[in-house]
C-alpha cells in the first residue's frame, strides 16, 4: 500500500517512535523510507549583534546537530530497507511539504510531543500544521504508544549502531 514513506526526525522520544513505526510499515510493505530532519532555525533575536564569525559558528553547529540527528535515525534502519537521507537548512513545516510534493510519498510519519491544542496554536505545531496541510496521509506517533503495541514478555529486537554508508541528500 506505501511504497515511499516519508519520515521526519529530530532526536525526540516521539521522533524515534515514529521512525520505529514507520520501519514496522516499511518492512511489512517493501517500502523506501526517506529520513528528513532540518537545523534548528536561528533566531533572529538570537543572531542580532552578532559578528559574521559567530553568526556562521552557529549555523555550523546547528548542522552539526542535525547530521548527528541523522546519522542517530539512520542507524536504526535495517540495512536491507532502502533509505534516502535528507537534511535541510529549511524551517521544518515547508521542508516537510515540499519533499512531498517533489518526492512522490504515500505517506508521512512523525512524532507529536502532545502539547494539545492550545499550546498547539500558540507554540506552533509541525505535526499539526503538516496534518492540515498535507495531500497525503500523515501517520502522527506519540512516544507512549509503544507500550500499547507491545508486550513486555516479547520486547522488539534493536538495530545495531553501526551507521551504514548509503546515505544520500
Amino acid at each position: 500500500m506505501f511504497h515511499n514513506i516519508l519520515v521526519a526526525v529530530d532526536g525526540s522520544v516521539h521522533a524515534e517512535e515514529a521512525l520505529r513505526q514507520a520501519i514496522d510499515l516499511a518492512e511489512g510493505e517493501h517500502s523506501r523510507l526517506t529520513l528528513l530532519t532540518a537545523e534548528a532555525p536561528m533566531s533572529p533575536y538570537a543572531s542580532f549583534g552578532l559578528a559574521g564569525g559567530a553568526a556562521a559558528e552557529l549555523i555550523s553547529e546547528s548542522r552539526t546537530q542535525a547530521e548527528a540527528i541523522m546519522q542517530r535515525a539512520l542507524a536504526q534502519v535495517p540495512p536491507d530497507l532502502p533509505v534516502t537521507t535528507i537534511v535541510t537548512p529549511q524551517p521544518i513545516r515547508p521542508a516537510i511539504l515540499g519533499q512531498v510534493r517533489k518526492g512522490d510519498h504515500d505517506l508521512v510519519v512523525m512524532g507529536s510531543r502532545g502539547r494539545g491544542a492550545v499550546r498547539s496554536a500558540t507554540l506552533g505545531s509541525a505535526s499539526h500544521y503538516v496534518l492540515h496541510h498535507s495531500p497525503i496521509p500523515v501517520l502522527i506517533v506519540h512516544a507512549d504508544g509503544r507500550r500499547q503495541l507491545e508486550s513486555p514478555q516479547e520486547p522488539r529486537p534493536r538495530a545495531g549502531t553501526a551507521v551504514p554508508s548509503r546515505t544520500c541528500g
